[in-house]
């Protein structure tokens, strides 16, 4: 019952020397170096690296004097300042208010009850910086309505800089319609005024979220633009920012950086593998790296990942270059930066709900001819050589990230062995399907003593029907064995986590190994005739912000919270709804004909909004509609799915930002 789905993992084994004490074998750097720091300060040479409350606790009761002082500990005792990070950065409602009589801000006694200066003392005194917010307009984003720096530009730049500020994020609300490039620049005149009198420098971020190109005019006003909208914690919202801001890379090097906004890493809702490509792909495109989770709960996994100096190390390179998409194709992504030493960071990023095989050359992505090239995996922390191939079976929304360089010493690493699989990754209850895993040796030396093993829940039965080791598998060749795997009677719909795993001998003899997590979706077969799609459970589902709803409108980010179905007026009691971009997927085994629905811009949202729907399948879009706006009715939407394995519902932001983008799918209906 497996249709065909080619995927591979590139196993980044066994000892090797250090990329830094490999770096003397290392090619000459591309081209010549970096232009000057635009606004030639000094400043954010390498995007900044701290933490900033928002994502964690907006405005809530646990943002104060004791949390900020509290995470700078946590710099220090966790061992993310020696990694990098240095700034402890407050957000929006550190304030009263209004002024004082003197027009001055005014912190907020009950949060900071010994004033902003005493918590910049605190947090200097720990070897770190503080970074303070305020809005470029007269009252800052939150409804409460604190002061702005509009029109006061000069007396709290002054201010900022009497209390110890290093670091100012400044937003765009209430703006008055005041010209952005205006009121940046006014601030950047004053942070410069502020700074030569009393000698304190300010690092400036501009926070108006790209509406105005910032990119195009801000390399002299700031050091830090946004290139988008708010990030907020789910795939499709973090998979969409990344998206607008991968092309921006000519704009962004040492002192003026696009900044894709902070992390959510940590903050629940995505998963670690979602995580670790997030962070990743932030370090690949050489963006500021602003921890937005309250260390004081993080977990050891969370940590882990932002404390990966290997990682860090790409973000923070100082040629200041950031990464550029060699290839796309499919949803799997190859993006490669070019690092001051001549080696090139590559990742391999795979936005698909299922594991694909996602390859390139080391010609492709900007590497010299050479005998033999090392791979360093950065989330593995392994090396291993290749000849010239980069390649991996990337799991659903993970990212494979290596460090790629010509080293004449490329022997001293065993071989990369590339360990794929071969068949869809869906399995039912009780019944016995096969799987084919490949181990594929992509160096110049043979692999030895390799051994492939299948692991799964307990319970399941994984049973070898061809041999699984090999005494050496030649370059260029692989290991092919067949796989029976049965999920036990009764096991509920759902995924389930399955580990391939290869082991092969290092030149010097230890046992190397890399492993390939499989999530494999326990399925059930779609009913016959025709069911509403919001009654039947669906393999994946992603949302960009909250959950995918059944039977109700959207809402906001709570489950449940949703409202009737309402197109232009008419209520429909069965749908999905979503927030564009969003994805369901639904398992049907070949046995449907056609899914309908009518579609549109939810009322709830009142004239905003601007989506459009698609319905594919499996790989190829069987209709769509073109962009919608909540002006219209509601559209009937109609595909031929006949023969497709999965269906997929996708909704897009109809390109214009994704505020308000509240859709519909009203009695969506699949026929089998």
């Amino acid at each position: 019952m497996l249709g065909a789905l080619t995927a591979s993992l590139l196993a980044l084994t066994g000892a090797a020397p250090a990329v830094a004490a490999a770096d003397r074998h290392l090619s000459a750097a591309d081209g010549g170096p970096s232009a000057a720091p635009a606004l030639a300060d000094g400043l954010a040479l390498t995007p900044p690296m701290g933490f900033n409350n928002w994502n964690a606790t907006h405005c809530g009761p646990e943002f104060d004097e004791e949390m900020v002082e509290g995470i700078a500990d946590l710099f220090v005792t966790s061992g993310l300042k020696d990694a990098g990070y240095e700034y402890v950065n407050l957000d929006d409602c550190w304030a009263l208010p209004s002024r004082d009589a003197d027009g001055k801000l005014v912190p907020d006694p009950d949060r900071f009850p010994h004033g902003i200066k005493a918590v910049a003392d605190y947090v200097h005194a720990k070897g770190l910086k503080l970074g303070i917010y305020t809005s470029a307009g007269t009252k800052t984003c939150n409804s409460a309505g604190f002061p702005g720096a509009l029109g006061h530009e000069y007396s709290d730049a002054e201010q900022f800089a009497e209390w110890g500020i290093d670091y100012l994020k400044y937003d765009n609300c209430n703006n008055q319609g005041v010209d952005a490039k205006q009121r940046y620049t006014t601030m950047r005149d004053a942070l410069k005024a502020a700074t030569a009198r009393t000698g304190r420098p300010i690092v400036y971020s501009i926070c108006e979220w790209g509406e105005n190109k910032p990119w195009e005019w801000a390399a002299d006003v700031g050091h830090l633009w946004r290139t988008t909208g708010d990030i907020s914690d789910s795939w499709a919202s973090m998979l969409s920012i990344l998206k607008q801001n991968l092309p921006l890379a000519p704009y962004a090097g040492p002192g003026h950086w696009n900044d894709p906004d902070m992390l959510e890493v940590g903050n629940g809702g995505m998963t670690d593998t979602e995580y670790r490509t997030h962070f990743s792909m932030w370090s690949v495109m050489a963006a500021p790296l602003l921890i937005g989770t309250d260390l004081r709960k993080a977990t050891p996994e969370t940590l882990d990942i932002l404390g990966n100096r290997e990682v860090i190390a790409v973000d923070q390179d100082p040629l200041g270059k950031q990464g550029t998409v060699v290839s796309s194709e499919g949803g799997r992504w190859v993006v490669a930066k070019q690092m001051q030493d001549g080696s090139r960071a590559v990742a391999l990023f795979n936005e698909n709900d299922t594991a694909q095989r996602i390859a390139t050359t080391a010609t492709a992505v900007g590497l010299p001819a050479a005998g033999g090239y090392t791979l360093r995996d950065l989330w593995q922390h392994r090396s291993s050589h290749t000849a010239g191939t980069i390649a991996a079976t990337v799991p659903a929304h993970g990212t494979v990230l290596v460090r790629v360089w010509a080293d004449r010493h490329w022997a001293g690493n065993p071989p990369a062995v590339e360990l794929g699989i071969e068949g869809l990754p869906v399995a039912v209850a009780d019944d016995t399907s096969t799987l084919t895993s490949t181990a594929t040796d992509l160096g110049r030396t043979p692999a030895r003593e390799v051994a492939v093993s299948l692991t799964g829940p307990e319970g399941w039965t994984l049973r070898a029907r061809t041999p699984s080791r090999a005494a050496t598998v030649p370059p260029g060749r692989a290991l092919r064995t067949t796989w029976a795997v049965t999920p036990p009677k009764g096991a509920q719909p759902g995924p389930y986590d399955l580990t391939l795993t290869v082991r092969h001998r290092s030149p010097d003899g230890r046992t190397v190994s890399a492993a390939l997590p499989l999530t494999v979706p326990v399925v059930v077969p779609p009913p016959a005739g025709t069911s509403y799609l919001s009654d039947l459970p669906w393999m994946s589902a992603t949302n960009h912000y909250g959950p995918v709803e059944r039977d109700t409108s959207n809402g906001e980010r709570p489950a449940g919270d949703g409202h009737p179905i309402t197109i232009g007026g008419t209520v429909y009691a069965k749908g999905l709804g979503v927030h564009a971009p969003s994805s369901v997927t639904y398992y049907t085994g070949g046995a449907c004909t056609a899914v309908t629905a009518e579609v549109g811009v939810d009322d709830e949202k009142g004239a905003k909004g601007t989506v459009a729907f698609e319905i594919w399948a499996d790989d190829t879009k069987a209709a769509s509609t073109g962009v919608l706006t909540n002006a219209m009715p509601a559209q009937h939407l109609e595909a031929d799915v006949t023969g497709a394995q999965v269906v997929r519902l996708v909704v897009t932001d109809g390109q214009d930002g994704t505020d308000s983008d509240h859709a519909d799918w009203a009695d969506a209906r699949l026929t089998c």
